[in-house]
């Protein structure tokens, strides 16, 4: 009996077997049908494409506006000389052409989804989350854009390839580069869709009357549309980002790196800024708190997806606290890692108070034996200098060569290279002493208003002149103005130094520059904003040796960058791969 139970066993297990064997198991993966009637998967794809929006990487280090301590970084390695086309830490041909993939696929099935069982309910949710992936597919152009358009070897001005259809393992994937200029324009047919299906804002409406009339016919109430465009989805892209999304290309494309290869004007730049700015109240509408946007006062602001004045999209502010960015960049006495040190080549772009720079000498007050007096107030809101205080206990930091502490000039290998640590970003509030560490809230902007004040007072006073207004409320003068004055630089002489620059356009220019370079450090922009003007990329990072109350300028790092690289390569796998693809020049 144990022997036929035995057998039969056996026989048991080998007809299963040979069952798995011809017929496996079912396996955890859906077909792209089942995504019609589970609209929680369909939207994964959109959700994965928003999982891939850059945000703030701390390239500044590869520019003149810092180094850092960590010999680790690749944005160090590629400003000092290994910057080639398989060693890119900018590069966003992966990732912003995988998010694309999401998009296209999301794209091609969002019309058999099922949203919602009310079949006008269903109308909104389908208009909404194309509208939401026709943005994104634009704004991850841009990105692909400003990381590999570039010139080819006979001069031409080349984007990437346009791929608007999902790609399969049986699709063509040997594509030429478009031209930038079709690229260009690829975005803005992008966004024009974005903008007709978007709400302004994901706002709650409280009447039906209040419903957009391109919906009226559909017989919705106010709650139907909320719950579709309402408050529950305000980090989502909206028609003001996509706005601001165009803002962003076309100026890029009316750079002086870009201009030769594409049909945008500085002129379209303003106005699409202007757009912008008038839907927020003009330059009345400027947030008095912007400068200091991720300070407490605003951060706290910041809840149930609502944003301040300032602040066009950003990330979730997160359920938790957090201190990772203060262990990485508080210095070693307040037990961080003091890895962003701005150089002194960025500490001198600061004004004083009164608006001159520290250059003019007969007008400024500047003081070499007291350099941080009297300076334009962003400059320690910005910047950890010597002397001040920091952290939750308001600890001196002392970055002397002779500094009794680990904050001193090169003391170890966490101590800052330039004399500076990083303030900006950082909320003060934070305790990492081991024995009772404390974090706070914090906001990464993937828009703010300022990028777009600043995006028109460029491309303004390039079209019309400093004080021109193209048939706008406001000129490049105005805005300058109003956000040197929410500094607090001028204020005490009606900026005596921009009344004399603001008719004169190729030193407003470097004004405008200089405020860009100011208001926006550390977020990702210089090495990205000298690339498409044209600058220099080889400029000495610097940084200040005190001892015994004398500041002596030093040499930190060189810069080795070569003129082909005011574009970036595209990647070097990629051009083995596919022979229609063509590499900028000098990569």
């Amino acid at each position: 009996m144990k022997k036929l139970l035995t057998i039969g066993m056996a026989a048991s297990l080998f007809f299963t077997s040979c069952e798995d064997m011809f017929e496996p198991a079912i396996e955890n993966i859906l077909s792209i049908e089942e995504t019609y009637n589970r609209p929680l998967y369909a939207q994964g794809l959109l959700l994965n494409a928003y999982t891939r929006v850059p945000t703030n990487s701390f390239n500044d280090v590869a520019t003149d506006d810092a180094v850092t301590n960590d010999r680790a970084s690749n944005y160090q390695k590629i400003a000092t000389g290994q910057w080639t086309a398989m060693n890119n830490p900018t590069e966003q041909w992966r990732n912003s052409k995988s998010a694309i993939q999401y998009i296209n696929n999301f794209l091609s099935i969002v019309d058999e989804v099922a949203w919602a069982k009310d079949e006008n309910i269903a109308t909104l949710f389908n208009d909404r989350q194309k509208g939401e992936a026709y943005g994104l597919r634009a704004l991850f152009m841009f990105h692909l854009l400003q990381a590999h358009a570039g010139k080819s070897a006979s001069g031409e001005v080349l984007g990437v390839p346009i791929v608007l259809t999902h790609e399969t393992l049986d699709s063509e994937h040997n594509h030429p580069r478009n031209t930038f200029e079709e690229c260009m324009q690829q975005i803005y047919n992008d966004l024009a869709k974005a903008e007709e299906l978007l709400p302004l804002d994901f706002e709650d409406i409280s009447n039906s009357s209040q419903i957009p009339a391109k919906y009226q016919s559909l017989g919705l109430n106010h709650e139907d549309y909320n719950r579709v465009f309402g408050v529950d989805f305000r980090l989502r892209l909206s028609k003001r980002i996509a706005q601001a999304i165009k803002v962003k290309a076309a100026l890029l494309a009316a750079s002086p790196a870009f201009a030769a290869g594409n049909t945008t004007t500085w002129e379209d730049v303003a106005h699409y800024a202007a757009t912008v700015i008038e839907q927020k109240g003009g330059v009345a509408g400027i947030d008095p708190n912007g400068g200091v946007f991720y300070q407490a006062a605003s951060v706290n602001a910041m809840t149930g997806g609502a944003n301040t004045a300032e602040i066009l999209w950003r990330t979730d502010r997160g359920s938790t606290v957090t201190s990772d960015l203060e262990a990485e960049h508080f210095p070693p006495t307040l037990f961080g890692r003091g890895r962003i040190n701005p150089t002194q080549n960025l500490v001198d772009a600061f004004p004083m108070a009164n608006g001159y720079p520290i250059t003019d000498e007969a007008n400024s007050g500047y003081n070499v034996n007291a350099p941080y007096d009297g300076r334009d107030p962003r400059l320690k809101n910005y910047i950890q200098v010597n002397g001040t205080t920091a952290g939750v206990n308001n600890t001196a930091i002392n970055t002397a060569a002779n500094s009794p502490t680990n904050d001193g000039l090169n003391k170890v290998e966490t101590s800052t290279r330039t004399g500076y640590y990083l303030r900006k970003l950082l909320r003060q509030e934070v305790n990492l002493n081991p024995s009772s560490v404390s974090g706070q809230y914090h906001v990464t902007p993937r828009l703010r208003m300022t990028e777009i004040y600043l995006a028109y007072a460029e491309a303004a006073n390039e079209a019309w002149g400093p004080t021109g207004t193209g048939g706008h409320a406001f000129s490049a003068y105005d805005i300058i103005k109003a956000i040197r004055t929410r500094a607090g630089v001028g204020t005490s002489n009606n900026d005596a130094y921009l009344e004399q620059i603001k008719n004169d356009k190729d030193q407003m220019r470097e004004l405008i520059r200089n405020e860009r370079r100011l208001e926006l450090c550390f977020e990702g922009f210089r090495f990205w904003d000298l690339r498409r003007w044209n600058a220099d990329l080889t400029e000495t990072a610097k940084g200040v040796n005190i001892q015994n109350n004398q500041y002596t300028e030093i040499n930190v790092e060189n810069r080795v960058f070569s003129d082909h690289m005011h574009y970036g390569p595209i990647p070097y796998s990629e051009i083995l791969k596919y022979n229609n693809l063509v590499q900028n020049n000098g990569w």
